[in-house]
């Protein structure tokens, strides 16, 4: 059973989406997004450096438009189940049917921006911890006056809170942390930082037709399967303010007998938490158009 994933913000590097615009038609396309949406996808996934893609409300619509540009690459594909992390179960969305390329992108572009509005209120940011037990880190985090945004499984729990707070943070480690690894985003997302840009969110929602599910959509809420395409909205929304459980999209996964996994542009954050929670299973993360070939011999032997 094969597993279709969409990574978060974070996972962008400049210039990545360079090699995904020579693939055929590719360029027109993102060039229509690009106009539906008033934003140079082509520009900032090409030219622009690592500041100018960090910037909240670029770098997620560009995650969105590189990973439906490069799962669309990949032709056919019948995934048992997709999920994407935070920004990416937008992308995600667009994989089981729930959402088409515009509308994802249009609902994607209003979410950066007022994420990018709720962040400047207050300088935040999230930090990695790498290692530790998670009942000890959680209860450390709370102690320093952070949030657990992001419980990855793996033994990886992502901090989030004022820069202050996750100064303190990288001083006084939970026990077992073996390292604290500032990511690279703008704001403290999936806390109460967050709160401002959920009633945006859900206003831009309301303008959508949603379809149901095509396929298992695993809920970065709680890892349940979601059946209508109302609730992924309603989920969505709520999400911005409230914590990532991938922990328990992988355990769903298990429960459903993922045996592959591909993690669309730009993978290797999602595939690698899979290796260490999911043994036994197929990875493949598709970081440049020279990973479609043997992406799709993983398609041909796991797919339903």
């Amino acid at each position: 059973m094969l597993v279709l994933v969409a990574p978060g913000q974070g996972a962008q590097t400049p210039g990545f989406l360079t090699p995904w615009l020579e693939l055929p038609g590719a360029a027109d396309r993102v060039g229509a997004w690009s106009d539906a949406i008033g934003l140079d996808l082509a520009h900032y996934g090409t030219q622009a450096d690592a500041d100018q893609i960090r910037d909240t409300a670029v770098a997620q619509p560009l995650l969105v438009a590189a990973g439906i540009l490069s799962a669309a690459a990949l032709g056919d594909v019948a995934p048992g189940a997709v999920a994407g992390h935070s920004v990416g179960e937008i992308t995600a969305a667009t994989f089981a049917g729930v959402l088409d390329d515009t509308a994802a992108l249009t609902l994607v572009r209003k979410r950066g921006l007022a994420m990018a509005e709720a962040a400047a209120i207050t300088a935040t940011g999230m930090s990695a911890l790498l290692g530790g037990d998670p009942e000890v880190s959680v209860a450390h985090l709370e102690k320093l006056g952070l949030t657990p945004a992001n419980v990855n499984g793996a033994g990886q729990i992502v901090a989030a809170g004022t820069l202050e707070q996750l100064a303190v943070l990288n001083e006084d480690k939970p026990e077992g942390v073996r390292k604290v690894v500032p990511l690279k985003v703008a704001g403290a997302f999936h806390t109460h930082h967050m709160a401002p840009a959920v009633e945006t969110l859900a206003a831009a929602a309301k303008e959508l037709s949603p379809a149901d599910p095509r396929t298992a959509y695993v809920s970065n809420k709680d890892g349940r399967t979601v059946a209508t395409g109302a609730e992924v909205l309603d989920r969505l929304v709520g999400q911005v303010a409230n914590p990532v459980r991938w922990d328990l999209c992988m355990d769903t996964f298990r429960q459903l007998g993922v045996t592959a996994l591909i993690e669309v542009c730009p993978g290797g954050t999602l595939t690698g938490l899979a290796k260490r929670a999911l043994p036994g299973v197929k990875t493949l993360a598709l970081k440049t158009p020279d990973d479609l070939d043997a992406a799709r011999e993983v398609i041909a032997e796991h797919s339903a």
